[in-house]
């Protein structure tokens, strides 16, 4: 049986001010509906099967940030340099290594070696994950 993760609803405070982030990030605008009592917008980030919504009048949502979503990038830098392009605040890259947590993009690139915080206007919080094999499948 497949199951495959496709939605993950973000608790957010302004329904526009998260649109407007997620737009700038470069994520794809699939769905902005209201209706009575309820708006829903559903964003896509680039090449993801999962996508995110926030609204209101969905029903129960945790009012507490979301921590920990990742966004798996074929390279850091170039993802880093894309974002901040389009003005997205991105907290700097870090890895890990034999004394911890270090500073900078992992010197060898190996698979999930290398992170940096994404975080929304409403603490929502994504890592960014490098995973270079992912580039030739």
């Amino acid at each position: 049986m497949r199951m495959g993760l496709e939605m993950i609803v973000l608790p957010v405070a302004d329904v526009d001010r998260a649109k407007a982030f997620y737009e700038q990030a470069g994520f794809t605008c699939d769905v902005d509906h209201q209706a009575e009592g309820m708006r829903v917008v559903q964003f896509t980030p680039p090449g993801s099967a999962c996508s995110v919504a926030f609204g209101y009048g969905l029903g129960p949502v945790t009012q507490a940030p979301v921590i920990g979503l990742h966004l798996v990038v074929t390279d850091m830098a170039t993802a880093i340099a894309d974002l901040e392009g389009r003005g997205v605040a991105v907290g700097e890259p870090f890895h890990f290594g034999a004394e911890g947590r270090s500073p900078g993009i992992h010197p060898d690139h190996p698979d999930y070696g290398t992170y940096a915080e994404l975080p929304d206007p409403d603490g929502n919080t994504w890592l960014l994950q490098e995973v270079p094999s992912r580039a030739t499948g």
